[in-house]
């Protein structure tokens, strides 16, 4: 899956931020306590909290989760989660997208 346009251009104009973002994110899921599928899975959590503006990651993420062995069940769920802390929003604006695209993946 290639990297959304922006990183490339904060790559080309920016390398070493480029470098640092990808440094901590590395450092994140290495050192964070969480296995991949569960760090993917928290993930897509926090961003379909913030609905259509996180809607990106969240397909995005998807992928990686069932490549880290998440079930469509575990993707929805985290998704439903945001229920809890953002109402309708998130799974609004997700749900549908993020199903797609395990199923896709």
């Amino acid at each position: 899956m290639a990297l959304p346009k922006f990183f490339q251009i904060m790559n080309d104009e920016t390398p070493g931020v480029y470098k640092a973002f990808f440094d901590m994110v590395s450092a994140l899921q290495g050192e964070g306590g969480l296995d991949e599928k569960t760090f993917q899975l928290v993930y897509i959590a926090i961003k379909a909290t913030r609905g259509a503006d996180g809607l990106g990651s969240v397909i995005a993420h998807t992928a990686m989760a069932k490549k880290a062995g998440a079930t469509r069940e575990e993707v929805r769920g985290a998704i439903l989660v945001s229920l809890m802390t953002d109402g309708l929003q998130g799974v609004g604006s997700c749900l549908e997208a993020a199903l797609e695209a395990y199923d896709n993946a």
